[in-house]
């Protein structure tokens, strides 16, 4: 498999072990694309176990090395076997990306204990077992990329999300206190902020002329941010080419002015 022509190659990639969620669509299916196409084991989950079948089948078939789980991350022992079970496939992690959320539109009113505790489960503690299930193997290896990522929504002020933007804003403050407890161990973590991303769900769904407008309105680069643009970040931070990066925001929005 071979990465697009006029973008950059990361050698220290070939052959790294990585685990990402959420990779059967959107951001996460990009992601999953362009590790296999460096020449990265990937190992993905999602519960879309169709699709996650489907893209593995087609990247295996064109020489990448690409395994799939049907996992609910929220199932906390379930999903640290199922990076487990890559592990023993494809060697330990040397580079995590906690891609999975569900931006779910939440007034603040009709928010229960039990809708908090989902969203934080799918948007923010997914994550954090994640790392703690692939830590040792980087600890072991000297080295390691933890890539969590945020979001531009709490950014700028949007509304109807509270449980996730509360989730989001916490993936910040826990990359930063895990940059800290883990950089003598010689493993980086940062966080990855995409901004408003055109997925396939978003076309479908949620963007319109009034979207498209404040879109516009809030870009400074004319364009729209695609997964592929937040994927070309991933490739950075997961590479040796970052070794010297931790602690760090990364935000990929177009230009998105916010405090």
């Amino acid at each position: 498999m071979t990465a697009t022509s006029h973008y950059a190659r990361y050698p220290s990639l070939e052959g790294r072990p990585v685990v990402i969620s959420g990779g059967a669509s959107g951001i996460g299916e990009s992601l999953v694309r362009e590790l296999a196409a460096q020449g990265a084991k990937v190992g993905f989950v999602d519960l879309m176990a169709d699709r996650g079948k489907a893209l593995a089948a087609e990247l295996n078939g064109t020489g990448g090395t690409v395994r799939f789980s049907a996992t609910d991350i929220t199932d906390t022992a379930a999903y640290q076997a199922a990076i487990r079970a890559f592990e023993s496939a494809h060697g330990p992690a040397l580079a995590l990306l906690n891609n999975a959320a569900n931006d779910r539109r939440m007034e603040w009113s009709t928010v229960t204990p039990e809708s908090w505790d989902w969203s934080i489960g799918v948007n923010l503690r997914h994550a954090f077992f994640a790392a703690q299930a692939v830590i040792p193997g980087m600890i072991a290896a000297g080295r390691g990329s933890i890539i969590n990522f945020g979001s531009l929504s709490w950014m700028i002020m949007l509304g109807n999300l509270p449980a996730y933007t509360a989730s989001k804003a916490a993936m910040h403050g826990m990359s930063r206190s895990m940059a800290r407890d883990l950089g003598g161990k010689g493993i980086r973590v940062n966080t990855l902020v995409p901004g408003w991303v055109m997925t396939e769900k978003q076309l479908t769904t949620i963007v319109g002329d009034a979207e498209n407008k404040m879109i516009d309105a809030g870009q400074a680069l004319k364009g729209r941010v695609y997964p592929a643009d937040i994927a070309r970040m991933a490739l950075f931070l997961a590479a040796d080419d970052s070794q010297m990066i931790s602690g760090q925001d990364f935000v990929v929005d177009g230009g998105w002015a916010h405090a």
